[in-house]
């Protein structure tokens, strides 16, 4: 089967507060360079990137994203080409090869499924800037990227999405809500997503020891 992946990589960065994410650099390559580069091996990758701004790299499409994240991957996914699609956040520089594997063997048999990972600390409600109720952090994981999905049932559930006008944070979402179950792939916790400014010193620290 022919792998397409999708890199939303149009937004702003506002909680970084440094401009477009994508073109943030750590250990010497910009964010979005160390993602393209954990999936050198795919048939077909595609980078829905800000308007106007300029990026070339052999043997990658560019399509200008849209204002939202659930835009810019309908934006790649329209010209996408694979049986399979992987949609992989920029924001998350270092892709492990053996979990994509797990995730590419889960949507082969199911369809569509998320690379997830365990919630390592206790996990609380927050009671009007108090201590609340404990959830058992044993039923929660935290989703990763990327995700997988048959090609045809992405592009349903965008276009079902776009027929409700509804939004939704990630396209797992908009798959479930077309009634079809994700399946939960075991991810891996250096697969993590650059989001806040100390997330950067995490980054570049591991930068200097990664070998993909």
């Amino acid at each position: 089967m022919k792998i397409s992946v999708l890199f939303p990589a149009a937004g702003s960065g506002e909680r970084l507060g440094r401009g477009p994410k994508a073109f943030l650099e750590v250990g010497g390559k910009t964010l979005l360079e160390w993602a393209l580069e954990g999936f050198e091996w795919a048939d077909e990758r595609i980078v829905a990137l800000p308007p106007g701004a300029g990026f070339t790299r052999p043997g990658v499409r560019t399509v200008v994203g849209g204002p939202t994240r659930q835009g810019s991957v309908f934006n790649a996914l329209r010209v996408a080409s694979g049986t399979l699609v992987l949609v992989h956040d920029v924001a998350r520089p270092f892709v492990v090869r053996a979990a994509v594997e797990r995730l590419l063997q889960a949507v082969r048999g199911r369809g569509a499924a998320t690379l997830v990972a365990p919630v390592p600390d206790t996990l609380v409600e927050n009671l009007h800037h108090e201590y609340g109720e404990t959830l058992p952090r044993e039923r929660y994981r935290l989703v990763q990227t990327p995700q997988g999905f048959e090609r045809e049932l992405l592009w349903r559930a965008h276009l079902a999405a776009q027929a409700a006008s509804t939004e939704f944070t990630d396209d797992a979402q908009l798959v479930i809500s077309l009634g079809h179950p994700v399946a939960l792939v075991e991810g891996d916790r250096r697969m993590f997503k650059v989001t806040y400014p100390e997330d950067l010193l995490l980054a570049e620290g591991l930068a200097q020891v990664w070998e993909g």
